[in-house]
């Protein structure tokens, strides 16, 4: 059996037995003298004894009180701090000695614990104000998936007070849906203050050392009908932009054509410009079916269906295509990235189209060194491919990515967006620039590698 832990003595008591053990060795030497080696009255040896023993006992016990206080002062200081109180100071904390020197510290400590929670009080107090008057839902949920914060908007929604709220399962106030599945997506849900398509955003923070979930339910329905709207418009304009430049010369050319055959007298030349009137009818026609096909081809692009892909062989490929002219392929790395080869291989068809075209006309220009160069590299958390071209550079930037412009006398006016939409659904971006030395333009393809 182990003996029982010995006893340590306190704080308090070791500096008191280190005073009087200081001192002993000096009141043992007078009492020896006084008692065995002087020749003096035994009134006056035992004066002298309580005399001696009264300030050896005395001196101890101050030594230990000196020692003490300090120490409890600061076991008060650093108690109210523990509390939270931290209006209280040290008195006579001077930096010119060691103990005041320790006062000074924890003053200074509580001074700034004190800025810190006035600090974080504010900002607590801003965020509940702007938590209350945001138009958003916001819900907090401890790990037991019971609600602990609901904002104004969110009791508007769900059609209750806090206090009827705060403490209630998910599940009880028809928010079980939100904490499962992808954290950020469309709801399309019924609340007591509305009803309609919803954006919900989850998160999750920690609050006292245990994980919460953080819910933002937004309203989108009103957004989703403006930008609805917007699209409406768009579409309506662009369409009867192209309609009516086909229309216009169809109406034109048919109203001459009825008036020249309801003429009795007719020229000798009338069949000729019967056939020249259809012919531009038929051609504006042809224009009007090749721009609702490009329209058609945009809006019916499908989701890509990721795959493991070779970035070599693919951009070999495209290359062998282009005979105009051709591509330099610059050093690269070979890499294998996660992608729809046939939508990535058709975006690079037409940037290189585009490159080839714009090089050619360099040419005709008088720029008989005008060229293409390909070649990609790895970036952080994904690949850029560049296509770079001699060509006269870009001529109206604001609108490269606007549907249906286009400066090609051929052109659809849907090559760059196309383009853009097949890079963004894959998590990518598409920009097009000039170059910095000299005419040219380069476009930058980004894929998450």
């Amino acid at each position: 059996m182990a003996p029982p832990p010995r006893k340590k003595l306190p704080h308090d008591r070791i500096v008191l037995l280190y005073a009087l053990l200081a001192g002993l060795p000096a009141v043992i030497v007078s009492l020896w003298f006084l008692w065995i080696v002087g020749d003096v009255t035994s009134k006056v040896q035992w004066t002298l004894t309580v005399v001696i023993g009264g300030f050896w006992l005395g001196f101890a016990f101050s030594v230990q009180g000196h020692v003490i206080r300090p120490l409890h002062t600061m076991a008060n200081l650093l108690s109210a701090l523990r509390e939270g109180d931290f209006a209280i100071r040290a008195r006579g904390a001077r930096r010119d000695e060691p103990l005041g020197d320790v006062m000074a510290e924890i003053n200074l400590l509580s001074r700034t614990l004190q800025d810190q929670r006035l600090s974080a009080l504010e900002a607590t107090a801003l965020l509940r104000t702007v938590m209350e008057e945001i138009n958003i839902a916001i819900f907090a949920f401890d790990s037991e998936r019971k609600l602990r914060l609901a904002n104004h908007a969110a009791q508007i929604l769900l059609g209750k007070p806090a206090e009827r709220l705060l403490g209630r399962d998910a599940t009880d106030i028809g928010l079980a849906e939100c904490l499962e599945g992808a954290p950020g997506r469309l709801l399309n849900l019924s609340f007591p203050g509305g009803t309609g398509r919803w954006g919900m955003r989850r998160s999750e923070f920690r609050e006292g050392g245990r994980p919460h979930q953080l819910v933002v339910i937004a309203d989108l329905s009103r957004t989703l009908r403006e930008e609805e709207l917007q699209a409406w418009q768009r579409i309506v304009r662009v369409l009867g932009h192209e309609l009516n430049n086909s229309l216009a010369p169809i109406k034109s050319i048919a109203g001459s054509l009825g008036a020249l055959l309801r003429n009795p007298r007719r020229a000798a030349d009338w069949e000729e410009d019967m056939r020249n009137g259809l012919d531009i009818i038929g051609t504006r026609a042809d224009s009007l079916a090749r721009f609702m096909q490009a329209y058609a081809r945009l809006a019916r692009l499908p989701q890509p269906v990721l795959a493991p892909c070779e970035l070599r062989p693919l951009i070999q490929r495209v290359i062998a295509l282009e005979s105009r002219l051709p591509v330099a392929l610059g050093e690269s790395p070979d890499l294998t990235i996660a992608c729809d080869a046939a939508q990535i291989e058709q975006l690079v068809i037409n940037l290189v189209k585009n490159a080839v075209e714009a090089a050619l006309e360099q040419r005709a220009n008088g720029g008989s060194d005008a060229a293409v160069r390909l070649h990609w590299r790895k970036v952080t958390g994904g690949v850029e491919l560049l296509v770079e071209d001699d060509g006269p550079g870009i001529a109206q930037a604001t609108n490269l990515f606007v549907p249906f412009f286009t400066t090609k006398p051929e052109g659809s006016g849907i090559g760059l967006v196309l383009c853009r939409q097949i890079a963004e659904s894959h998590g990518g971006t598409l920009t097009l620039t000039g170059r910095d030395h000299g005419s040219g333009c380069i476009a930058t393809l980004r894929l998450p590698g």
